[in-house]
């Protein structure tokens, strides 16, 4: 699709979101592969829901998979998918969904900025951290033994070719590696929903 057509479209829902009176939060969980981002957000969506919010999830994977054209990882293909999503997000608002969760390894710092710049003032940027060996360990895709057979040469945070860049002003850092428990994971990760989402209401 046209990035100008995806642009046009994207302000258009965004000059009706911002017409709309009530609160509306996007939680946009970037971390690698394995950390546990979808996990978390099904969690949050039912915190949101617990409390009367009517919550949604995109996952960007899906995103990524119904794109007509077969989306890399490089810059110019993670950045058209995450303002896919943006304009996503911004089409529930004007449904009537009161919280839009993303999980989305969105590696790139340039791009998180200009996904945050356009969805200010709903956004929250949560970074799911997590160490190289505690991912490897979970594996659940099997992205990481396939990295290690040579099978994948360009997975993002573990091949030198694609970094992962580490969000340097995220809303709020929850670790996730196997030095926290899960329970940790998402008693911190409630206290900030509870306080920057819920209490909104």
């Amino acid at each position: 699709m046209d990035p100008r057509i995806v642009f046009k479209r994207f302000y258009f829902l965004k000059g009706l979101a911002l017409k709309k009176s009530r609160e509306f939060n996007i939680l946009w969980l970037t971390g690698m592969s394995g950390s546990g981002k979808s996990t978390l957000a099904s969690y949050i969506k039912q915190i949101c829901e617990e409390n009367g919010y009517k919550a949604r999830i995109i996952d960007g994977d899906d995103v990524r998979d119904k794109d007509e054209k077969k989306l890399g990882f490089g810059y110019d293909d993670v950045l058209t998918n995450n303002l896919r999503i943006a304009t996503f997000c911004l089409d529930l608002r004007n449904k009537d969904v009161a919280v839009v969760i993303v999980p989305v390894v969105s590696p790139y710092e340039k791009v998180r900025k200009k996904v945050k710049d356009l969805l200010d003032p709903f956004l929250h940027l949560i970074y799911i951290k997590a160490d190289i060996e505690s991912l490897k360990e979970r594996d659940t895709k099997g992205l990481y033994l396939a990295a290690d057979c040579g099978e994948i040469d360009d997975l993002i945070g573990y091949s030198d070719i694609n970094p992962y860049d580490e969000p340097l002003e995220p809303s709020i850092v929850i670790e996730a590696g196997n030095n926290t428990s899960f329970d940790e994971s998402k008693k911190k990760l409630f206290e900030y929903v509870s306080n920057c989402v819920i209490s909104k209401k």
